[in-house]
């Protein structure tokens, strides 16, 4: 039986240089707290004064609060993948290429038992709270078995809030129609702003182009409010990330994902760009994004970045649970693949040693409580080098378990963008100290949150 996690040391506040002109950042990573203070008073403020005095005031609370959200949680969405079988051959899939091309699809029925078997499970972590579990149908490419999921999707209306993630190119109008009457949230893929771009990694088995097909979806789909668009950064594209952020702006798409590959399978790792140029083009892809927004009042949210801000300015209004340790994987979320089998997220379907057990068998609790999950949800930054020592490692986590495990080596190991993560809490912290981080987030986000602890 693994030790319960360690009680944070005490206060303490570390230096940390976010590249701003006047601000440097103090945190203590035990409990996520910050403030920014003028650099020619970071040794006054380590030495005593107002803030460490109100911070050791607030310690426990605040140790308490972060611990209930990284240990406390209880499962509140599920990714379904109704089918192993996708139509496109996209090189850093996270899933075997024998699955996605000759895999199974799940009978429509088992689906209906597995969701109603799912409601019943979260009617149990929910309870009264009023909240509709998340169900998102999920990769490979959920569309191939399009019957199954709008079967189950009329069936459980009341029950789920419903998403589909798809590549895009079986959207046809018929579809489009049935997802949007329902306000089912719909997201697309698209890696380039032009074709040769995304056929670099994102075509048919056949070496077709679908970069055509995916644009004719975003057009149909502009105006309505539930559908996103993510992108896959690597080493193909990583030069037309701005270009990227105009077309989605100019398609007028409401939330976007620039998303560093996930670097699980080796064929991944093949396209994973350095850090370094991660940050450069990442960077100045959300630099175009926000001049955009103060040239046509319209914002284009780009999440995975807006989830990194939430996690400096109120942690528990984090909408992505990637980037927190241990992950939602298996805490906040899990995965129902096509055979009926439990993984902590669809990330380790591709990987057997993750499987929990069938849903119809053991049920969710079972798989929770499995040697295939336990690795996941117990995936602690506080005990591993170098994130044991990271100041900001609360606002990152170290993601993700499933590449850290494959491609490192265990999970006790950093995940494969360490570098650029520190960047990107650096940027957040500068957009911060300059009043500018409200531009980068969705509106209203901070409707029914509290502020804990402010001094000027």
């Amino acid at each position: 039986m693994r030790a319960a996690p360690l009680p944070p040391p005490g206060p303490r506040l570390i230096p940390v240089d976010i590249g701003h002109p006047v601000y440097a950042a103090l945190t203590d990573p035990a409990t996520a707290f910050w403030a920014l203070v003028d650099k020619t008073r970071v040794d006054a403020e380590l030495a005593g004064g107002a803030l460490l005095d109100g911070y050791r005031a607030r310690f426990d609370e605040f140790a308490r609060e972060l611990h209930a959200l990284r240990f406390g949680l209880k499962p509140s969405g599920v990714y379904l993948n109704p089918t192993e079988r996708c139509n496109l051959d996209c090189r850093y899939c996270y899933l075997p290429g024998e699955q996605r091309s000759g895999g199974r699809h799940m009978p429509a029925q088992t689906l209906l038992d597995s969701l109603q078997a799912l409601k019943d499970y979260f009617a149990s972590t929910l309870g009264g709270s009023g909240r509709k579990p998340r169900a998102i149908f999920h990769g490979a490419e959920p569309l191939m078995n399009k019957d199954a999921v709008f079967t189950a999707i009329d069936a459980f209306a009341d029950d789920f809030a419903f998403g589909v993630q798809t590549n895009g190119t079986l959207l046809d109008d018929a579809a489009i129609a049935f997802l949007t009457a329902r306000n089912v949230s719909i997201g697309l893929s698209l890696d380039g702003p032009a074709a040769a771009i995304t056929d670099a990694t994102r075509r048919t088995w056949g070496g077709q182009s679908v970069h055509g097909k995916v644009l004719a979806a975003m057009e149909k789909l502009r105006g309505y409010g539930s559908w996103s668009v993510i992108t896959t950064c690597t080493g193909e594209n990583l030069p037309w990330l701005s270009e990227m952020v105009e077309l989605f702006h100019a398609h007028e798409v409401p939330t976007c994902m620039l998303n560093t590959v996930r670097c699980t399978l080796p064929g991944a790792r093949g396209v994973k760009p350095a850090d370094a140029d991660m940050g450069r083009a990442f960077f100045a892809a959300l630099d175009r994004s926000h001049a955009l927004y103060r040239e046509s009042g319209r914002k284009l949210v780009v999440a995975n970045f807006a989830n990194i801000v939430l996690a400096i300015l109120a942690p528990s209004a984090r909408r992505l649970m990637c980037d927190i340790s241990p992950c939602g994987g298996g805490r906040a979320f899990f995965a129902l693949a096509a055979d009926g089998s439990l993984y902590p997220c669809s990330e380790f379907i591709g990987l057997p040693r993750f499987n929990g057990g069938k849903l119809v068998d053991g049920g969710v609790d079972a798989a929770l409580a499995s040697p295939a999950f336990r690795p996941v949800i117990e995936r602690d930054v506080d005990r591993f080098s170098p994130c044991a020592e990271c100041a900001i490692r609360h606002f990152c986590g170290s993601p993700c378990p499933a590449e850290a495990h494959e491609m490192n080596g265990g999970m006790g190991r950093t995940g494969a963008f360490c570098e650029f993560y520190k960047e990107q809490v650096s940027y957040a912290l500068r957009l911060i100290a300059d009043g500018k981080a409200d531009d980068f987030l969705w509106d209203g986000w901070d409707e029914g949150t509290e502020t804990t602890f402010q001094l000027q």
